[in-house]
């Protein structure tokens, strides 16, 4: 027999000896300010739960460096820097803040992190049902700018060029957490996996046996969240879900939703929903919410210029104009 036909039939004998079966593991916990949830397709127990723990260290970790909540996060280091002071920063944050900064580009400002004094402003709005000072509102405004956000490369540096400028990564950092777990996971040898943060989710190779995750999204048509359901099949990309049916506030008879416009600092007032299909979570996180404040149309047509994203707009939610 030749070398050759030697190899080709060790080969089918590799074939058909079955892998071992894959189990599918489930894991939660509560981490930046919502529950992240781990599915995983493998072989043990063990694998599954060292994966998933390293998986949630790693989203841990990414909170220290993203919430504006926490005082001493890289994120209000930055931001008590001080304008025109070169931050270092580490390869996260400026990752994450480099992306940011693609991205509203590609949305011309609808998705905007410079909005963190706005954020605080509708935070207290929703607590006090009264709407920010004029005032206040247009300081906040004033401050709002992506354009003055510098980054060097080479330094590794962040620069904010705005004096009182406050960065918010809330829409963004949830899903740069999950795509970190899931490359977690497939460092730890787990392919077969996904990683859900809310309404953010990074999907993995598919389960055994299937050429996709079945994923449930919402359509925001109903009030009924388990009947308002559409079925979606995805495999290595991610989805994100934006919109307003359950977290609104009512204030003088309108209603404004918890999604902020980096163009007026106020509440969403058109009822709208979206649902963004992109190559990471990272990028349909932000993405989806920059659809809703840009409109259905839009929307379709910026999400029609970055590459493997598509849409799906709530069928019965109004559009802006």
């Amino acid at each position: 027999m030749s070398s050759v036909s030697s190899i080709a039939l060790l080969f089918l004998l590799l074939c058909a000896i079955p892998a071992q079966a894959l189990e599918r593991f489930d894991f939660s916990a509560p981490l930046m300010a919502t529950n992240f949830r781990i599915a995983v397709h493998a072989e043990t127990q063990a694998q599954a739960s060292a994966a998933a723990d390293a998986a949630f260290k790693r989203i841990a970790d990414l909170n220290a460096v993203c919430s504006d909540y926490e005082p001493n996060s890289e994120l209000m280091q930055l931001c008590n820097t001080g304008p025109n002071k070169p931050f270092k920063a580490s390869e996260d944050l400026f990752s994450i803040v480099s992306r940011a900064l693609e991205l509203s580009r590609l949305t011309e400002g609808a998705f905007d992190i410079t909005c963190g004094n706005l954020s605080h402003l509708w935070r207290r709005t929703k607590r006090t049902h009264k709407l920010p000072p004029a005032d206040r509102l247009q300081q906040a405004l004033t401050s709002t700018d992506w354009h003055a956000v510098q980054l060097d490369a080479k330094s590794h540096t962040i620069t904010l060029l705005k004096p009182g400028m406050l960065l918010d990564l809330g829409g963004i950092a949830k899903g740069y957490a999950a795509d970190a777990g899931l490359r977690l996971l497939r460092e730890h040898g787990i392919t077969r996996a996904l990683v859900m943060a809310g309404g953010d989710i990074a999907i993995g190779d598919p389960p055994p046996g299937t050429d996709a995750w079945e994923i449930k999204l919402r359509q925001f048509a109903s009030a009924n969240a388990e009947e308002d359901l559409t079925t979606v099949r995805l495999h290595n990309c991610a989805v994100s879900t934006s919109g307003d049916l359950y977290q609104y506030t009512e204030i003088d008879g309108t209603r404004y939703s918890h999604i902020v416009s980096p163009f007026t600092g106020l509440g969403l007032k058109e009822r709208i929903a979206c649902s963004v299909i992109a190559p990471d979570c990272t990028t349909s996180d932000a993405l989806a919410t920059a659809m809703c404040v840009l409109g259905r149309k839009r929307g379709e047509e910026t999400a029609a210029k970055a590459k493997g994203v598509t849409t799906r707009f709530a069928q019965q939610a109004q559009t802006q104009k």
